[in-house]
């Protein structure tokens, strides 16, 4: 099939277009009229984490209902039957500013509804560039409670967390470093009815022993050398009404330990200092990347404080078991630190295809710091040689897991990718066809057809 323009003899298939519309900066949305989605175009990957195929042949509801944007719009375009618009905020953090135009027929019913969406950040940069780099506020879209994921496994626990999270039992989260035991915990709290309450979080790992009972428990004045005259309240009263976060408890000592075990069993203690019983309402949750059950048989953590920490016990597998959640994580934490340093900073596919290949042994936090550092030292387009060494040693591994099935897609996908990478390191269709081993003129053609966003930037 072939689509010709009004002015001229200009034609273009079907594929051409499809791969035009791919390459458009916004997100293109097409609905029938029983609210069915007929085609989104490649950007819904940067905005929600999800490829075309898992989203083309839905109902627009089953996606909204899931959380990957609100509020929706398509309600509002399908019973005014007229162009409107709204801002939106998507499951990975991108707020966007979108359109719904209704096309309708003879009998004046919905056939199609073409949604297009951009992201305000795209927006603010242009408006700051027209007022000579006046500074954009920058602040948070994303729900404090809201855990970014696309992974099964992951999904099953938050389902979990629905469950337990209204219970005052107390909750052991284990896991990795880094795999986001502390976010999980918040979000326990924020759909608990102690929500209104405080949060409060420490890290037993990372306060010295000598000082880690006073900051949890409080104490009296003059209760030792160097103590405020007016004494001070501990962290577990501070929490009262709301919830205590333990993050690694196999850190604590046994001293602390003790003290910790009669808050548990009688909801009261005694500052450092004191002859005084404080009471207190509060809910622990614990967190640790030890195997306390081991450490419990080595006498180094308390049998019976483990036992009443461990009601309900949940595990965060790490990031190389949940890979469908890297390319979402990727766009959540590029929309986060855009907004936090002012930028406007893409990713290569390239880039993109090695992260997701990339093993992660510091878990989400590890890629959080890696994207944060991308969008401080990239330009406009983060590339190849803007990853660390650690990561690009990966490359030639990752291109080779990550060819496709097809003979000619796989010889197509491994010239693009020496291409760029050659352009990227020599700048020049001279030096690439010596770096290649090809004719300068075979160069320039393929610099044109695969690295048209590097000339453009």
């Amino acid at each position: 099939m072939k689509i010709s323009n009004y002015t001229g003899n200009v034609e273009m298939t079907v594929q051409t277009l499809l791969k035009i519309l791919d390459h458009s900066s916004d997100e293109i949305f097409v609905l029938d009229g029983e609210k069915r989605i007929l085609y989104v175009n490649q950007v819904c990957e940067k905005h929600y984490g999800l490829k075309p195929t898992e989203v083309i042949g839905k109902f627009n509801v089953e996606l909204f209902e899931k959380g990957y944007w609100k509020p929706s719009i398509v309600p509002e375009v399908y019973r005014r039957k007229v162009p409107c618009y709204m801002r939106q905020v998507t499951n990975i953090g991108a707020e966007l500013m979108t359109s719904a135009v209704p096309i309708l027929n003879e009998k004046g019913e919905i056939d199609l509804v073409v949604i297009t969406s951009t992201q305000v950040e795209t927006i603010k940069m242009m408006k700051a560039k027209e007022e000579n780099g006046e500074s954009k506020s920058t602040h948070e879209t994303a729900d404090d409670a809201h855990i970014v994921t696309n992974s099964g496994k992951i999904k099953r626990i938050l389902e979990f967390c629905k469950k337990v999270a209204p219970t005052d039992s107390n909750i052991l989260i284990l896991g990795e470093s880094g795999t986001g035991k502390s976010v999980l915990a918040q979000y326990i709290h924020k759909i608990s009815r102690r929500k209104n309450g405080p949060f409060l979080a420490i890290n037993c790992a990372a306060i010295p022993e000598e000082l880690l009972e006073s900051e949890l428990f409080g104490y009296a004045k003059g209760a030792f050398t160097g103590a405020s005259k007016l004494g001070k309240e501990g962290l577990i009263e501070a929490a009262n009404g709301g919830t205590l976060f333990l993050d690694e408890i196999g850190e604590m000592p046994l001293s602390v330990q003790a003290k910790l075990l009669q808050v548990i069993q009688e909801k009261q203690f005694i500052p450092v200092g004191s002859n005084k019983i404080k009471k207190v309402d509060i809910r622990i949750m614990a967190a640790t990347n030890k195997n306390l059950s081991d450490m419990v048989k080595d006498k180094a953590f308390r049998e019976d404080l483990f036992y009443r920490l461990n009601v309900i016990d949940i595990h965060l597998p790490p990031l190389s078991e949940r890979k469908e959640d890297i390319v979402p994580l990727i766009y959540n934490f590029l929309n986060k630190f855009n907004q936090k340093y002012n930028e406007n900073k893409v990713i290569s596919d390239e880039c993109l295809n090695i992260l997701i290949h990339y093993s992660w042994p510091g878990n989400i936090r590890q890629l959080e710091n890696l994207i944060e550092r991308l969008v401080i030292i990239s330009n406009s387009i983060i590339q190849l040689a803007d990853l660390p060494d650690i990561i690009n040693e990966n490359v030639g591994q990752v291109t080779q897991l990550a060819l496709p099935n097809s003979l000619d897609k796989a010889l197509d996908e491994t010239r693009r990718t020496l291409i760029r990478r050659s352009f990227q390191t020599y700048k020049s269709s001279r030096k690439v066809a010596n770096d290649l081993g090809i004719s300068q003129t075979k160069a320039s053609n393929l610099i044109r057809k695969y690295c048209s966003d590097l000339l453009n930037g």
